[in-house]
């Protein structure tokens, strides 16, 4: 399948949706974006309004992935640092490909996409990423040019008897 990658498309309903679709289809199919399953749309919608928020005041940006028929397939939000010390490089949040494309190839186009987008801001020249540890999901960004740069193990509880390391990556740019 196709994915075509926009940076900062426009905020319609059906964008809306298509987020808030995928991030529950990515949760319930145990992706580490922020819950556990199960969950629905109108749980993760607080989260997804935040970032919203966080877009039209010029703090983050999108990089949406859809399909030909404009369905949300693959994201990631770019946070911009406001400390002035900090400026030069940007976070990464909620990476998210629809499970229906594990492993054909989309997280890494994703990611490349990320890549070409931060390049694209002016003074860019690193993406920082944090990762649930327990979820293999480090050595696919080590394979996209990220390197490990922190842990902090248990720091992330995902059941009452399972805490899981946070993990954090950085790429730099060239």
């Amino acid at each position: 399948m196709s994915v075509r990658f926009d940076l900062d498309p426009s905020v319609t309903p059906e964008l809306r949706d298509g987020l808030l679709s995928l991030w529950a289809d990515v949760s319930n199919a145990g992706g580490a974006v922020g819950f556990v399953p199960p969950v629905t749309p109108e749980e993760i919608r607080p989260d997804l309004l935040r970032h919203l928020t966080a877009m039209a005041e010029g703090r983050e940006r999108l990089v949406a992935g859809r399909d030909a028929d404009g369905r949300v397939l693959a994201t990631a939000f770019l946070a911009l640092n406001s400390h002035r010390l900090m400026r030069h490089w940007l976070w990464v949040y909620t990476v998210m490909v629809h499970p229906s494309l594990q492993g054909q190839g989309a997280g890494r186009a994703l990611m490349d996409a990320v890549d070409d987008a931060a390049r694209s801001i002016d003074g860019i020249s690193g993406i920082r990423l944090t990762c649930r540890g327990g979820t293999g999901i480090s050595r696919f960004y080590a394979a996209c040019g990220y390197k490990e740069v922190g842990r902090v193990p248990g720091a992330i509880k995902v059941a009452d008897d399972d805490f899981r390391d946070d993990i954090t990556m950085w790429r730099e740019l060239h």
